[in-house]
């Protein structure tokens, strides 16, 4: 599978959840990419911009949607990583905030 396939059917499964990729396309690729190649690595599509385990149960909460997803596009508008936004980022044109961590200190790992 190639990015450009992954955002294809990621986008068709998310919009209609009421989520929008971020309008940064190079970002948002190189997330998409990041994506494929934990897939590769570990069997799932973990967080790109988390440490990930190797371990799948113990990554389910940063399997791609994570699980702070939700929280963090209401919230702030954006998910950690960036790659998901609310429809009124793109609309808006949301300034760059950080969306701080919710993955509990116990499973980040270093």
């Amino acid at each position: 599978m190639t990015a450009q396939q992954l955002y294809e059917m990621l986008r068709k499964i998310q919009e209609p959840l009421g989520y929008s990729f971020s309008p940064n396309r190079e970002m948002v690729f190189d997330l998409l990419d990041g994506l494929l190649t934990n897939r590769e690595r570990y069997g799932y599509m973990c967080c790109p911009c988390r440490l990930a385990s190797g371990d799948r149960e113990w990554d389910r909460d940063i399997t791609c949607p994570c699980a702070y997803r939700a929280e963090d596009v209401r919230e702030y508008g954006r998910c950690f990583c960036g790659l998901y936004v609310s429809p009124s980022w793109n609309e808006d044109g949301a300034e760059n905030i950080t969306v701080p961590e919710r993955r509990p200190p116990e499973k980040i790992r270093y």
